[in-house]
C-alpha cells in the first residue's frame, strides 16, 4: 500500500499518517523521490484491515490518495518506489545513470595473483575488485578457497588499489566475519533461495549482491530481494548470472538477457550482467558483456585472471587481463551518456 500525499501536505499531515499506520502494527516508510511525499506500508495487510485503513488514511489531512501495490514483492517494486535506486559504497555508485564494472578472479589463490589481477582491471575502468576466498563447488574435492586469509588479502588489495570489494557468503553465520573485511556481500545461484541467509544480510547496513538462480522465474529472484528488503537493508543490487540452456554442448548456461529490461521495468533495484558464469567459455563472455551494455544493464560481474590456464576456479570463463582492456573500451562505447 501507498500512500500519496498532496503537494501541499505539511509536516504534520505526514506524521500523522505515519502514526496513524503505526496504530495498525503495521510499518511506515517514507519513499524518496518526485515533488510530493509518498509513504510505502511495508508490511504485510490482511484483506478485512486493508480496506478500514485505506478509508481511515484517505480521510486524513494531506493525503492525496491512497493505492494497492499489486506484485507479491512490495519493496523491490517500482509500484512501491518509481524511483531508480542507487547503491553507493566509497563514493562508488551502483545503478543509473553509473555503468560500474567489478572484476577479478573466481577464486583467490595468492597475493600475487590477486594484486597483479586488481591494479590491471582498475587501471581498465573496473571499479570494483571481486574475488572469492569461500567458494561453493560441486566436488567436494575442489579447490574450496582461502577463507579468512583471502577475505584478508582482498581486503589488502581493495585498499591499495582504491576499490570497493565484493565477495562471496555461503553461511549466515560468516556475515560478520566477512563485512569486515569486504565491501559487499555476494549471496551466489546456489543460495539465492537460502532464507535464513537472505533475512541474516537484511538485518545488517552492508550492500548485498544477489544473484539469480539457473532456475529461478524473475519473481522468485525479486521475491528472494524481497527477504532482505524487508528486514531494513535497502542496499540490494541484483545480478543476471545466466538460466539452465537448452544445450550445454556449447555453453554453461544462457544469459538471459530479455530480464535485464523487464527487472529495469518492475523494479527500482539495479541490475548487474555475469556473463562468465552465463558462458563458461571465455570466448563468448565479450558479446555478452557488449550485449548486456547495449540492454541497459548498471554493470557487469565479469571474471578476471593472470593466466587463465592455470586458474585453480572457472579457469575457461576467465578473461585474460589484456582481453578484459580492450572489452572495457567496448562497453564504453554502448554505454551511451551513462558514466564510468
Amino acid at each position: 500500500m501507498i500512500v500519496a500525499m498532496r503537494s501541499d501536505a505539511t509536516q504534520a499531515d505526514i506524521e500523522r499518517v505515519v502514526e496513524t499506520i503505526a496504530e495498525y502494527g503495521l510499518r511506515a516508510m517514507t519513499l524518496p523521490g518526485g515533488e510530493r511525499v509518498a509513504i510505502g506500508i511495508t508490511s504485510s495487510i490482511s484483506h478485512d484491515v486493508r480496506d478500514t485503513l485505506t478509508e481511515v488514511l484517505n480521510s486524513l489531512a494531506g493525503v492525496g490518495h491512497v493505492t494497492q501495490v499489486s506484485r507479491a514483492y512490495k519493496l523491490a517494486s517500482r509500484e512501491f518506489n518509481p524511483v531508480d535506486s542507487v547503491v553507493e559504497i566509497k563514493g562508488v555508485k551502483i545503478g543509473a545513470p553509473t555503468f560500474t564494472v567489478a572484476a577479478g578472479p573466481c577464486a583467490i589463490e595468492n597475493r600475487d595473483q590477486l594484486m597483479q589481477t586488481a591494479e590491471s582491471v582498475e587501471k581498465s575502468g573496473a571499479k570494483l575488485l571481486r574475488g572469492g576466498a569461500f567458494k561453493p563447488r560441486t566436488s567436494p574435492y575442489a579447490f574450496q578457497g582461502l577463507g579468512v586469509e583471502g577475505l584478508k588479502l582482498l581486503k589488502e588489495a581493495g585498499e591499495a588499489t582504491g576499490m570497493v570489494t565484493v565477495t562471496e557468503i555461503m553461511d549466515q553465520h560468516d556475515a560478520e566475519l566477512i563485512a569486515e573485511y569486504a565491501d559487499i556481500l555476494q549471496i551466489g545461484a546456489r543460495n539465492m533461495q537460502n532464507y535464513s541467509l537472505l533475512s541474516a544480510v537484511g538485518r545488517m547496513d552492508v550492500p548485498v549482491l544477489l544473484k539469480r538462480g539457473p532456475g529461478a522465474t524473475i519473481d522468485e529472484w525479486l521475491l528472494a530481494a524481497e527477504y532482505i528488503l524487508c528486514q531494513g537493508n535497502s542496499k540490494v543490487i541484483l545480478c543476471e548470472r545466466g538460466v539452465h540452456p537448452l544445450d550445454r554442448a556449447y555453453t554453461r548456461y544462457t544469459l538471459d538477457i530479455l530480464a535485464i529490461p523487464v527487472v529495469k521495468s518492475i523494479s527500482h533495484l539495479p541490475v548487474l550482467v555475469d556473463p562468465s558464469h552465463a558462458a563458461g567459455n571465455r570466448a563468448y563472455v565479450p558479446s555478452l558483456c557488449c550485449a548486456a551494455a547495449a540492454a541497459g544493464a548498471d554493470g557487469l560481474l565479469v571474471e578476471v585472471h593472470p593466466e587463465p590456464s592455470k586458474a585453480l576456479c572457472d579457469g575457461p570463463q576467465a578473461l585474460t587481463l589484456d582481453t578484459f582492456a580492450t572489452v572495457m573500451q567496448q562497453v564504453k562505447s554502448l554505454c551511451g551518456n551513462k558514466v564510468f
